[in-house]
């Protein structure tokens, strides 16, 4: 009888721990390097006991399809990517506002970042943008170091600067963004145009063109510095450049979808990816962020905000859908049409 009641007694405390954890599904969009997805989706699962389905894309496609099923939501939770794209489904609506008891250990400037100020995204992370060298191409093509967003231009490097589409990457966006404020518009795209004669090719994602100044199939890739930061890491022959000018930085974005169905993993998962712990989780896989958790470790690789000359990147009037919009059709019309 007492082993019965015992066994009984374990059972019932056995529960009663279990139901402390989230235990179901969540379904996570991802807009990071897709193994830094996955290390966050297995680790929440793993310490909340929970299914994770993740689905990982760019932000610029993540919004587009968060968008498309705003009437029947698939997803519960978006982490990662630009802070833009973030802010843009905000304000048309497709997103929860949740102010997590973890924003207590959060920097000021990333609490509530977002464009409608209605708690509708949280900031994850931060990253500079800038450009990496592949230093043997350099060598081999006698060619001295570009230092400048204005170095990107000069007929030495025709062929030889990738960067992405704003039309499908939030990294190119802010690339966009950081040109309009550092020149006025006008003269912005001037110096795209400009530069547009230099490109050899726009890629979807963000990161592709710091991979492919990694493996020399070009030789400038430009994109947030903690991408290429990993290749560095890799063995690859890199230089990072912050531009002299210079430049814009992203804040991550991590947001609760509108109707999500699974809301209260969605709750928790938002938790674990503001606290310190969930912030070193990509750190684990070579994702040189820097956290915005105050109390969370900083990766040496990391290019710190106060290290370097930012701009004062306006997340506000910047991540609205009318000037995300502008830019970009402008872009498209503009630059990317003309033959090179």
């Amino acid at each position: 009888m007492k082993r019965l009641i015992l066994c009984i007694l374990t059972i019932f405390f056995l529960t009663c721990a279990g139901s402390a954890f989230a235990k179901g599904r969540l379904v996570v969009y991802c807009s990071n390097e897709p193994f830094a997805c996955q290390a966050v989706a297995d680790e929440f699962a793993k310490k909340y006991d929970v299914k994770v389905q993740m689905t990982r894309a760019g932000s610029g496609s993540t919004y587009a399809k968060i968008l498309a099923e705003k009437d029947n939501p698939k997803g519960d939770v978006w982490y990662a990517g630009t802070l833009d794209p973030h802010s843009q489904a905000g304000v048309n609506g497709l997103l929860e506002s949740y102010e997590s008891p973890m924003l207590k250990e959060i920097g000021e400037e990333f609490k509530n970042p977002a464009t409608s100020k209605m708690h509708h995204s949280t900031g994850v992370y931060a990253g500079v943008l800038g450009y990496s060298v592949n230093t043997d191409v350099l060598k081999e093509k006698n060619l001295p170091m570009p230092r400048s967003w204005e170095d990107l231009t000069k007929p030495m490097y025709k062929g030889m600067v990738q960067v992405a589409s704003p039309q499908s990457s939030g990294t190119a966006y802010t690339v966009l963004a950081t040109m309009v404020q550092l020149k006025g518009e006008e003269d912005a795209y001037k110096y795209l145009a400009k530069l547009h004669q230099n490109i050899n090719q726009y890629t979807k994602s963000g990161s592709a063109p710091g991979k492919a100044a990694a493996r020399g199939e070009t030789m400038i890739g430009i994109g947030f510095l903690h991408d290429h930061a990993l290749q560095k890491a890799n063995g690859f022959p890199l230089e990072l450049v912050v531009p002299s000018e210079g430049t814009g930085y992203e804040i991550g974005g991590l947001s609760i979808i509108k109707g999500a169905r699974n809301m209260e993993n969605a709750k928790k998962f938002v938790d674990f990816m503001l606290s310190a712990e969930g912030q070193e989780v990509p750190q684990r896989v070579k994702m040189f962020q820097v956290p915005t958790n105050v109390n969370a470790n900083v990766p040496k690789e990391a290019i710190r905000l106060d290290q370097v000359k930012l701009i004062e990147y306006d997340f506000v009037t910047y991540g609205s859908e009318e000037m995300r919009a502008h830019l970009i059709d402008r872009w498209a019309k503009e630059i990317k049409s003309v033959q090179r």
